[in-house]
């Protein structure tokens, strides 16, 4: 024989105020997505986003290629840098009848991508947030670079005005750690010459198209990856190798690295012979000789 009433029943009988803090709430899941190969998705990845009642994706056109892939059918609805405020209500509204997953094109939201004030204000109304690990830019870099150190730091995607790109590669000129950042294709040109400028001719690793078809990994001096990638494609992170004792010689009286390097042009060397000429025989830093071949130019 009973002698109290159920939990079901019991439930009708608590404040509404009382129930929503002892319900657990609907569930934010910032999932991990691949940064190139599909086969790169969790187990849980997929679950997660077929069980959810709603994707906030950056690219909603990008997602359903890995959704089409997966045969996930789950809503869709755009979150990316340009709506991201305005869109933020009818995503907490939606976190109020279900759980909601929160993806970026590629890799994990709220590193360089939309995603910080989601979560906080998904946080502010009481919702768990909880993390579906995936894939990352960072991490594959730095573990193909063949650069060592003790942890790394990450910058993401530096400035695009060249003074603030300037002051910022400044910032990290005294780090010991490995520097990673992002760059875009039209960019990297000018990125590589302003690090080459700042923090020197440095070890320096750069990776395209991470886990894609054309993916590559350059592996060198900075000078030499400013000559390598004229013509750039693809997405790119590039590993630094932190600040040491790098090269800094001073050229003796008498020698002129000018004079060096447009003996070599008349030669036809090449940039990267050139450099290592101009080093050696001028007595020149790496960083001081690719300056002095670039302006020798006619």
């Amino acid at each position: 024989m009973e002698t109290g009433i159920g939990f079901r029943t019991a439930l009708w009988h608590i404040p509404a105020c009382w129930l929503r803090g002892a319900v657990e709430l609907s569930i934010l899941y910032v999932v991990g997505t691949p940064i190139g190969n599909l086969e790169d998705v969790s187990f849980r990845c997929v679950r997660v986003l077929r069980e959810v009642s709603l994707i906030a994706a950056e690219d909603t056109r990008i997602t359903r290629r890995l959704l089409s892939r997966y045969e996930i059918s789950t809503p869709l609805t755009s979150y990316h840098e340009h709506n991201r405020l305005s869109k933020l209500p009818a995503i907490l509204e939606a976190l109020d009848t279900g759980d909601v997953a929160l993806v970026t094109d590629a890799g994990m939201p709220g590193i360089s991508d939309p995603g910080a004030e989601l979560v906080a204000r998904a946080a502010e109304a009481g919702h768990a947030v909880e993390s579906v690990p995936g894939p990352s830019a960072v991490t594959a870099a730095v573990s193909v670079s063949g650069l060592s150190g003790d942890g790394f730091v990450f910058v993401g995607f530096l400035p695009r005005e060249k003074a603030r790109r300037l002051d910022a590669l400044r910032q990290v000129a005294a780090e010991r750690r490995l520097v990673v950042l992002y760059e875009a294709p039209h960019r990297i040109a000018a990125c590589l010459r302003d690090v080459l400028e700042t923090l020197g001719d440095r070890r320096i690793a750069v990776c395209r198209e991470i886990t894609k078809l054309h993916e590559e990994t350059f592996r060198g001096r900075v000078s030499e990856a400013i000559e390598h990638f004229a013509q750039p494609r693809g997405e790119f992170t590039i590993v630094i190798e932190g600040a040491g004792e790098l090269e800094t010689p001073t050229a003796p009286e008498g020698v002129s690295a000018h004079e060096v390097a447009l003996r070599l042009r008349g030669e036809g060397a090449s940039s990267k012979d050139a450099v290592r000429a101009i080093v050696s025989e001028a007595n020149v830093s790496r960083r001081d000789a690719y300056r002095v071949w670039l302006d020798s130019a006619p």
